[in-house]
């Protein structure tokens, strides 16, 4: 017997209210935003500047224990992570550490370092010193990469709207585009609003979840679009129903196994990719809802193309029926 999530053959009204589900969506955003220019994100030492150290050690690195060593300092947001190299000798074991800028300066002063080294030593007898190399990165080039990131994301939802205009109509378009902001915002809002750290690794999860939500979106509007040309005279409402339901298994599937495998890397992955992993599991939450109940009850308010076998000049596009 297969395993499913989802009965066969069923038939929710995911628009009974419409408005209601738009509403929410709205509602969130609007906090989001709230929280956003209130509090502002919990940025990174990408994004805030900051010092990294190469530091260099005779005997193999404990990771944990140089954290530890490190925490009394207290010099705010540190990342440490093992270098790997097949040219490094048998004797020859390297860390990253990278200590985000302190208030009022540009970069960790020497004596700082002094200090980091100190600690670093008392835990690590292997360790070499003066550390090979210690580099800054200022406010300036922090702000550039905040102005870089932002683009990126801009970017690639644009290019989706261009996408989605080509391969089904305006109108998918515009419901694609509307839950990929949604779930963008929404991401980006409950990481202001928990003050988790914003960094570049979170970025690359943005980008993810465009992707994956655009991913659930097209399967829901390539059905939609079959069963326009299947029943022609049902209602835009029964047809968007229908199609969802015809979906909601796999859906929930892909959404669950992903899930399933982000928890377990959430749990036992530790620190360093826990901030990535969570922004995963919560854009995987929302772009599941989001395509949905905010893609389709988009397109249930702006309508749609109902006949794509007559050359319409003044609707839809002429690519309307390409299949990629």
């Amino acid at each position: 017997m297969r395993l499913r999530l989802v009965k066969q053959g069923t038939n929710f009204d995911f628009f009974s209210r419409p408005k209601l589900w738009l509403g929410i969506s709205v509602f969130l955003i609007v906090l989001s935003f709230a929280s956003f220019f209130l509090q502002g994100l919990n940025f990174g030492i990408d994004f805030r500047g900051g010092t990294t150290i190469r530091a260099e050690s005779t005997q193999p690195i404990d990771v944990g224990a140089y954290r530890t060593a490190l925490a009394p300092l207290e010099l705010g947001d540190i990342t440490i992570s093992e270098v790997f190299d097949p040219q490094f000798r048998d004797d020859q074991f390297v860390a990253q550490i990278r200590i985000q800028a302190q208030e009022g300066d540009e970069s960790v002063s020497g004596e700082m370092i002094e200090r980091v080294a100190d600690a670093l030593a008392a835990t690590d007898p292997g360790l070499v010193l003066p550390f090979p190399s210690v580099e800054s990165v200022g406010p300036k080039v922090s702000g550039e990469l905040i102005q870089t990131a932002a683009i990126a994301v801009v970017l690639a939802i644009g290019a989706v709207l261009i996408y989605i205009w080509l391969r089904f109509e305006w109108q998918f378009a515009l419901g694609a585009v509307a839950a990929l902001v949604h779930d963008v915002v929404l991401t980006i809002g409950i990481f202001s609003e928990l003050q988790i750290k914003f960094d570049l690794a979170i970025i690359a999860a943005l980008l993810t979840i465009v992707g994956y939500s655009l991913n659930d979106t097209v399967v829901v509007f390539d059905r939609v679009r079959e069963n326009l040309m299947k029943y022609k005279k049902r209602p835009l409402r029964e047809v968007l129903n229908l199609s969802i339901n015809e979906t909601l298994s796999r859906t929930f599937m892909t959404s669950v196994t992903t899930l399933l495998a982000l928890i377990a890397l959430f749990v036992l992955g530790g620190d360093v990719i826990r901030g990535f992993v969570f922004a995963m599991i919560w854009g995987v939450i929302v772009g599941t809802y989001s395509s949905i109940f905010v893609a389709s009850a988009v397109l249930l308010v702006l309508g749609v193309k109902r006949d794509w076998s007559k050359p319409d000049a003044n609707a839809g596009n002429q690519f309307g029926n390409v299949d990629a």
